[in-house]
């Protein structure tokens, strides 16, 4: 009889615990933690007014290294050119588009507002290259920078009128009127970012090829009204460029010190100078996505 008071407490406490136990929770499974994204390139073509036939011969020496950009955002002249591109024009058309351009073909100077190149022709050349697309039909994901006027804020052109956009980030103060677009007023991209690449990360680039072809004051008196302005944004730029720069993945910066802001008729030596300065860049390129390209493997197979 003791011996059954004695059991019947022990058995009555390992049915509680039993039933504790039973009814403890289980923990959800942990999931993985999601993979990498996928490599998206993007190109930040600075500006540089004539300069800017640099951007051909890059993106010439990219694509024949088998390197092909997702989306493109461009200043001033890499307005124009990541336009183009982002149209789905190759470079080797870029090229004779290049060759064949006229400088008249874009410069409408208005004597009525102080000599200020309208840039209404330069709108409008852009237009009829690309067929008159608007920037969101374009073949890639393609952003023109300007500067807000009023606000003296960055403006990032993702859609509507292409040429429009590049007009508004191509009108140097001081050389261009300002470009109206609802109501706003706009002037060249490089005054607030000199090489855009943070813009190529707000189209969803996570690899950043920065290209700049902006100089550095030589020490002499440049010569000429868009020179000395253009010296004049570079010098203001600098330390803006060097910030949003600091963000690219890789910068290609061609030799163009021989090379003025208009110097339309360089445009070759131009070219020249992006694809050595390209080709010298394509190694560290490489390697730099091929790294990226081992950690996205090693993340996904760690997470099955």
């Amino acid at each position: 009889m003791r011996f059954r008071r004695l059991l019947l407490p022990l058995l009555a406490t390992l049915a509680l615990g039993a039933c504790t136990h039973a009814a403890r929770p289980v923990p959800p499974p942990v999931a993985p933690p999601p993979p990498p994204p996928k490599l998206k390139i993007g190109l930040a073509l600075g500006g540089g007014a004539a300069k800017g036939f640099a951007h051909i011969g890059v993106i010439k020496m990219l694509e024949a290294s088998g390197i092909h950009p997702d989306v493109v955002a461009g200043t001033s002249a890499g307005s124009v050119v990541g336009a183009l591109y982002a149209s789905g024009m190759d470079p080797f058309r870029m090229q004779q588009v290049a060759f064949g351009l006229d400088e008249a073909k874009i410069r409408d100077v208005q004597l009525f507002s102080g000599g200020l190149v309208r840039g209404r022709m330069l709108q409008d050349y852009v237009n009829q290259l690309l067929q008159h697309q608007p920037i969101e039909r374009l073949k890639l994901p393609f952003a023109a920078v300007a500067t807000q006027l009023e606000t003296g804020q960055r403006a990032v052109f993702v859609s509507g009128n292409t040429g429009q956009a590049v007009r508004a980030s191509c009108s140097i103060p001081g050389v261009f009127e300002p470009t109206t677009i609802a109501g706003k007023h706009y002037v060249d991209g490089g005054v607030v970012s000199p090489i855009p690449v943070d813009a190529a990360r707000q189209l969803g680039a996570n690899f950043v090829i920065a290209v700049d072809i902006s100089a550095t004051p030589s020490g002499s008196n440049p010569q000429g009204m868009l020179n000395i302005v253009g010296q004049s944004i570079t010098i203001m730029g600098r330390q803006l460029a060097a910030q949003e720069i600091a963000r690219a993945d890789v910068v290609i910066r061609p030799d163009l010190s021989g090379i003025g802001p208009t110097d339309f008729e360089q445009k070759n030596l131009a070219i020249l100078a992006g694809e050595k300065a390209a080709l010298a860049a394509i190694p560290a390129i490489r390697a730099k996505l091929a790294a990226r390209s081992a950690a996205r493997e090693t993340s996904q197979v760690a997470s099955h």
